[in-house]
Parts: C-alpha cells; structure tokens; sequence
C-alpha cells in the first residue's frame, strides 16, 4: 500500500467514525465533538468535496450549523479546562449520564469569559455542571440569575452604564438639533459651528 492509499484509508476512516457518532449524538455527544474537531481543524471536508464545514455538517451528518458549532467549542472548551473528563479511562468507566451535556458545557464555556463573575462564581456554576449534573436549562436559569446579582451588587458598573446610556442619548438629540437649525437656518452659523464643536466632545466621550 503507497503513502497516498494509507491517506485516503485514514481519510475514509475518520469519515465513517464522524458518521457513527453522529448516529450515537445523544449519548456520545464527546466522541462526536472529538472527531467533528478533527475534521475542522484539518479540512477534511474539503476531501469529500464540500466547499465549507457547515455544509459538510449539514449535508452528510445532518447537523445545523449552530450545533455543530457548539459541539466544536464545547469540546474544545473541555480539551483545555477539564481533559479529564476526555481521558478513555473516564469514559469506560462513567455512563452516558455521567457526561453532561454539550449545551451545559457551552454555558458553562461563555460563564469563563465573563468579567462579572470571579473564580468563586464560576467554580460554583463549574460543581453545578459537572457534579451536581444539572441540564442546561437550570444552568442558564442559574448563570442568569448571578448576572443579575452581580449587576445589583456593581453599582460602579451600573452607574457607568447609565451615563453611557445619557452621553448617546444626549449625542442624538444634538445631532437632531443641528439638523433642524440647518434647515431652518433660524441661528446664526456661529451657533451651528458652536454644536458641532459639543457634538465631537460628545463622541469622544462615547
């Protein structure tokens, strides 16, 4: 067998195991990330003709664009924060249930990258995930609910945030107000000259 054939054999092989998970997506959604990763980073939709990866998932393993993302970034997500839960060890050994889902995963991906909540909030929302089991409804519901909290107990934040609200606010009732003034031409030039100076002062300030 020539070096091209052992491609196009591993090639076939990488096809057929992305299509067996994907008949086995509800309790494996791991394996599926896994492999629907290999096929990304490598390109090899391209191989089997398609020109883009949502249309390789759409077409062949018949998974919209929004999931396949999710299931990529959720695994991804786990490859870097969590690998244990990766290793083949866990996965003998934990059943279907064991692993939370990709959506919860997904929650939990976009609750790390927020500023508002610190190493505690996200380690508590992490146990919710990962030990307590909660699907993705109570862990949205429960991510929504710290946001809030968190907003409440920022009133720096939330100050700031009002006078953005007041500066935009302001910069489109002065920019109103020049246009009305230049059609009517009811002020001198000197007036108009004298708003569009406060309405760049306005917009730095944005």
């Amino acid at each position: 067998m020539n070096t091209m054939e052992k491609i196009d054999l591993h090639m076939d092989s990488v096809r057929n195991h992305t299509l067996q998970c994907a008949k086995n997506f509800k309790t494996s959604w791991v394996d599926l990330g896994r492999a629907l990763y290999t096929v990304w980073k490598d390109k090899l939709y391209k191989t089997w003709d398609y020109s883009t990866f949502d249309t390789y998932t759409q077409k062949e393993i018949n998974i919209r664009k929004l999931t396949a993302l999710k299931l990529l970034r959720s695994y991804f997500f786990l490859e870097k924060e969590e690998p244990q839960y990766l290793k083949e060890e866990f996965n003998e050994s934990a059943g279907p249930a064991s692993i939370p889902s990709y959506e919860s995963i997904d929650i939990l991906r976009r609750a790390k990258g927020r500023k508002e909540l610190d190493s505690q909030d996200y380690h508590n929302l992490r146990n919710k995930v990962f030990e307590k089991g909660k699907d993705s409804k109570e862990v949205r519901k429960d991510l929504t609910a710290l946001m809030k909290q968190r907003e409440e107990l920022s009133p720096k934040d939330a100050f700031q945030k009002r006078q953005d609200s007041n500066r935009k606010r302001l910069l489109s009732l002065l920019k109103s107000l020049k246009t009305e003034l230049e059609v009517s031409k009811s002020f001198p030039h000197a007036v108009l000259k004298d708003i569009d100076s406060l309405i760049k002062k306005v917009e730095d300030a944005v």
